[in-house]
């Protein structure tokens, strides 16, 4: 098939992933787009909502469309690398035997990831960036593709360990989930309240999503939206000469690099899902919300005037 029958195709399958995952998650549509990309982009993504919002069973629906191995890892703060990575036993002949633990997945819910101590947070991390983890000296390779999906609740900071600044950056999105609207609710309320069990069709193969995601990466961009890009990411640093007044008054540090990657790399997704066989500034400007929301680091400033990541965002646009 040529990349160009590809891209057609991908069209049409994402618009029966969405029309799948419809069946069971009512509403949404913003985020449901943004973890498709994160997905189709090869990246992971960060929820952030309050309870209640469909986070847990809109991963789990997705992993059935996608037709994916999935494992949900509840992070409490006495969870141990070893409870999510696996840990070594002594078998029947007294030989040591490595059983796997739940990371070992195609796609992994994080839940609440802020709830458990660093030492675990950096235990997913390594599995994150270089698609392996190491236990007892031996590398172990994760099955392809492999997404974690990470939440996280706004409201409750007690009792939390904040996640460091580089396991944010390896987060390509942060997607925030908000309430459904008044009408939302009655379906949803309609919905979970039946008697009636929805069934999932899995639409796609392991094989065909790495299929895609390669087919992403081989889109080609012109040199003035990866300009556009790294400006967009430059001017969200106070000390950079690209940036203005407004950024210096309310942000203490910008993105880095990282985020010019993924900004490409995610409006080449977003060019692919809209049928467009190359990625333009508006391409670029409709994912940069969900992937510099993260990476900015706001002064107090900003906070006691209530201004918000997303208001700066639009600012520099």
């Amino acid at each position: 098939m040529s990349d160009v029958a590809a891209i057609h195709n991908l069209v049409q399958k994402r618009n029966e992933l969405k029309t799948e995952i419809a069946k069971i998650i009512v509403g949404q549509d913003a985020v449901v787009d943004q973890i498709l990309l994160c997905i189709f982009s090869g990246g992971h993504a960060l929820l952030i909502g309050v309870p209640g919002l469909a986070k847990t069973l809109m991963i789990n629906t997705l992993s059935q469309a996608l037709g994916l191995d999935f494992k949900r890892i509840q992070f409490t703060p006495d969870l141990m690398p070893s409870d999510i990575l696996g840990s070594e036993i002594l078998d029947e002949n007294r030989q040591f035997k490595f059983i796997k633990g739940p990371i070992f997945s195609n796609i992994i819910l994080a839940d609440e990831i802020n709830r458990t101590p660093p030492k675990t947070q950096a235990a997913l991390l390594e599995a994150m960036q270089e698609r392996s983890v190491t236990i007892a000296g031996q590398n172990y390779k994760l099955d392809l593709p492999y997404f974690v999906l990470a939440t996280q609740n706004p409201i409750e900071q007690e009792g939390t360990y904040p996640l460091p600044e580089a396991q944010l950056d390896r987060f390509m999105f942060a997607i925030k989930l908000e309430y459904p609207t008044f009408e939302e609710e009655v379906q949803v309320v309609k919905q979970t309240t039946s008697d009636v069990k929805t069934k999932i069709n899995p639409l796609f193969t392991a094989q065909e999503i790495i299929d895609f995601q390669h087919l992403i990466r081989r889109i080609p961009v012109a040199d003035n939206v990866i300009e556009y890009a790294v400006t967009l990411v430059s001017k969200t640093r106070p000390d950079n000469s690209l940036t203005n007044d407004f950024v210096r008054n309310y942000l203490d540090w910008g993105a880095g690099p990282r985020a010019s990657q993924n900004l490409i790399l995610a409006a080449k997704a977003h060019a692919a899902f809209n049928g467009k066989f190359s990625p333009d500034i508006e391409d670029v400007k409709a994912v940069a919300t969900g992937i510099l929301r993260h990476r900015i680091i706001k002064n107090y400033k900003a906070d006691a005037e209530g201004i918000t990541e997303e208001v700066i965002i639009q600012k520099l646009m």
